[in-house]
């Protein structure tokens, strides 16, 4: 549809905007009422929210709508399977200027709900607002299917640490379009469009998982806040570490260590925990280190000693378009 959401009027888009959707079993009632109605067999509804910021989390000139909007929800359902919970339904809050081409609404819609279906949810409401700057806020809802939930607080010294999914994939592409490249693509998309593992989360709950997080700020801050929630250390080894040879060569090319954006580039929303020493798990679970005693404060090492570099995102520190 050509012409601008100011055109076509806030009950304009929401129809536009709804007119796409797709639903799945939970949904009991969708868009279109006062509230929405999702199913609950577990009587428990995980929930976690989130707000995009243009300018400060994505740039509409290195992502289309579209990648915008599987990325806005896919750090979303990223959250819900880090608990060991199954994605069932997403909410969205949109803020645009009344100049805004309709399309690039519709193509983000788009995105959302591609994003839902490859996590098993559906969107099921919302609300649009006139404002100066493109903000998405989201939230998700989850089901445990019986199952308790994976915190950050469980890891206990003894347990091993593991993840799954890409760590420093985002952090490279980000420094590649900061340089005004789009190559490698991988790289480059990776940071338009994060992958998480979502059905990793639940099944890592089934495989007795201690403590459990995704990873949007960066290894070693996400860690972090198991560490401090546990009060244990955590020790990382970063010789087992897997760090691909396209990002070792981005890196010498910009002049910085891979290792830093492994261990503190966010948002590729990989899953992180800790895991019982005997626990038997799967190839796609790559152990990188091993929960001890703290020392002192609850902290995260690396190789033994705490890591001093700058890394982490922070969104009160400094900003950094794009990020």
């Amino acid at each position: 549809m050509k012409g601008t959401v100011g055109e076509l009027g806030e009950f304009g888009l929401i129809r536009e905007l709804t007119s796409k959707l797709t639903t799945t079993p939970a949904v009991r009632l969708g868009p279109g009422d006062d509230a929405a109605v999702v199913a609950a067999p577990d009587r428990r509804v995980v929930a976690s929210t989130d707000i995009l910021l243009e300018g400060r989390h994505f740039r509409r000139d290195w992502s289309t709508a579209y990648d915008v909007g599987r990325k806005a929800a896919a750090q979303n359902l990223a959250d819900i399977a880090a608990m060991g919970a199954v994605p069932t339904a997403l909410l969205l809050g949109l803020v645009v200027p009344a100049e805004l081409p309709v399309t690039w609404a519709t193509e983000l819609m788009d995105g959302i709900r591609d994003e839902c279906q490859v996590a098993g949810a559906a969107v099921v409401g919302g609300d649009v607002v006139r404002g100066d700057t493109i903000t998405i806020a989201i939230t998700a809802l989850g089901d445990l299917r019986n199952h308790e939930p994976v915190t950050r607080a469980g890891a206990q010294p003894g347990d091993v640490v593991a993840y799954t999914g890409w760590l420093g994939w985002s952090a490279a592409g980000h420094a590649v379009l900061s340089r005004g490249f789009r190559s490698p693509r991988a790289f480059v998309e990776a940071h338009r469009r994060p992958e998480p593992p979502y059905h990793a989360g639940p099944a890592a709950a089934g495989l007795g998982a201690t403590a459990m997080c995704d990873i949007s700020d960066g290894l070693v801050a996400d860690l972090g806040h198991i560490a401090e929630a546990s009060k244990v250390r955590i020790d990382l080894r970063s010789g087992l570490i897997d760090i691909p040879s396209q990002m070792s060569d981005i890196g010498q090319a910009v002049g910085v260590d891979p290792l830093q954006w492994v261990l503190t580039g966010g948002e590729d929303h990989a899953i992180v925990a800790t895991f019982p020493p005997d626990a038997k798990l799967p190839a796609r679970w790559k152990v990188i280190g091993e929960v001890l005693n703290p020392s002192a404060l609850p902290q995260v090492t690396v190789d033994g000693a705490p890591w001093t570099n700058k890394g982490g995102w922070d969104h009160f520190g400094d900003i950094e378009d794009g990020k």
